[in-house]
């Protein structure tokens, strides 16, 4: 019988390891990947990564997801009212890295220059209730609008990254700084410190875009590894890239960009000086 039990034992540690991808995630809860991409935007789960980032969830993160989607369905909250509810009774928390999200950022800024929400709205075009979610950490906004509201308080969204301190000669893959906007943009800082150069790799999923035309000083270069690219200059150049394409141009030149293709787009993209 002891040996049964003590077997019994190590099987319930083994599941409470499981881990699982999303697709078979959003299958057991009933919804689509992408809204379940949604959801860990809002806090309600931190899925871990494998070294091929890839997300892993486990079976305390399908019940929690079951509980939202029961909450919608039953009571009609909509998901911020959920992950309100469900973080009173203690059943989510934000993520530990939610301090270091990029409107927690903004808040600091906002707060630490006396500033109230309306005022910055009013300064940057951007609703009360955008700014106020996106502080909270509930939102995730465009690369456009992240360099709007960067502008506004004199920085940069290389500030977002918090990559503060000596340039490393060498950043292995894991030791990369990401920041993630709502349009299906990674974007993975490769040196830091004091460099003249700010380098990226830009995944973007397909439709996944810049949002409205941004500028600032400098100059930028970008290749591409996978997919497909197109971006607008100003009103009158348009260029639709393809694997292996390149591209330079002048910062100040109003620029939006997106991915047209039906995969996603991996980009190497560099900023002279880091400005972006």
């Amino acid at each position: 019988m002891s040996r049964k039990k003590n077997l019994s034992v190590k099987s319930s540690k083994h599941t409470a390891r499981v881990t699982l991808r999303i697709s078979e995630v959003a299958r057991r809860v009933g919804i689509s990947s992408s809204a379940l991409r949604a959801w860990e935007a809002l806090g309600l789960v931190t899925p871990q990564r494998s070294k091929s980032r890839y997300r892993l969830y486990t079976e305390a993160d399908v019940r929690l997801l079951q509980r939202a989607l029961f909450l919608r369905r039953a009571r009609g909250l909509n998901p911020p009212a959920i992950v309100h509810v469900l973080k009173r009774q203690r059943a989510v928390a934000l993520p530990p890295e939610a301090a270091n999200l990029p409107g927690q950022r903004f808040r600091r800024l906002r707060v630490r220059r006396g500033l109230s929400l309306a005022q910055v709205a009013r300064a940057t075009g951007v609703s009360i209730g955008f700014l106020s979610s996106l502080e909270r950490g509930q939102m995730r906004s465009s690369v456009a609008t992240l360099r709007r509201i960067a502008r506004f308080y004199r920085t940069n969204i290389l500030s977002l990254f918090e990559a503060a301190g000596e340039n490393p000669r060498l950043v292995r893959p894991s030791q990369r700084k990401i920041l993630e906007t709502n349009a299906g943009v990674r974007m993975e800082l490769l040196a830091w410190g004091s460099t003249v150069m700010e380098p990226h790799l830009f995944h973007i999923k397909p439709r996944g875009g810049s949002g409205e035309p941004y500028s600032h000083e400098g100059e930028e270069f970008l290749h591409v590894f996978r997919g497909e690219f197109e971006i607008w200059l100003g009103d009158t150049e348009h260029y639709h890239l393809k694997t292996g394409d390149s591209l330079y141009f002048e910062s100040s030149t109003p620029h939006r960009w997106r991915n047209p293709g039906r995969t996603e787009a991996s980009l190497l993209w560099v900023n002279t000086p880091p400005t972006f």
